[in-house]
């Protein structure tokens, strides 16, 4: 049988951290989502749709993963889609708690779903979308935090962003 999970996130915008969790679980799972959420709680600096390109240039060659966009319920979506596990990366403690609390309700909202933690590389242990979004609005270099492929691309749209 194969294994079909998802990695869901906002990725506003994609950084190395997220590239490398995707990378790490394409090479243990036979069919890899990823998920280009629409999060209410935030106001996104990109589109969904540059999102999802963004991340499909810092994916290309990557044969079993596929990048979508979805709202709603993450269990929901997972369950009609046929995928059985959610793959989270965990940067630090702090992110555990929310983590957790987030695969417990998606475990009872969906009981066939499971949720995999892969602890990030430690050289991204600091790495947010938001530290990209405060580093760029302050004309910092941002080459090190997101894909070469895409940099220019968020680069010019967080130039100037407050």
């Amino acid at each position: 049988m194969k294994t079909k999970i998802i990695c869901p996130g906002s990725f506003d915008p994609v950084t190395l951290g997220h590239i490398d969790i995707i990378t790490r679980a394409s090479k243990m799972f036979d069919e890899v989502v990823v998920g280009v959420l629409k999060n209410a709680e935030k106001t996104p600096c990109f589109t969904t749709d540059e999102r999802i390109c963004f991340l499909k240039e810092a994916v290309n060659g990557l044969d079993n993963v596929e990048i979508v966009g979805f709202d709603g319920l993450l269990a929901e979506y997972a369950k009609d889609k046929g995928i059985t596990a959610i793959v989270k990366g965990l940067r630090a403690v702090s992110d555990f708690e929310y983590e957790f609390q987030q695969a417990l309700t998606n475990k009872k909202l969906n009981p066939n779903l499971e949720t995999v933690f892969l602890t990030c590389n430690s050289e991204f242990t600091y790495l947010s979308s938001s530290m990209v979004k405060q580093v760029a609005s302050l004309g910092g270099d941002i080459s090190s935090f997101v894909p070469e492929c895409v940099h220019d691309k968020i680069l010019e749209r967080l130039k100037n962003f407050k």
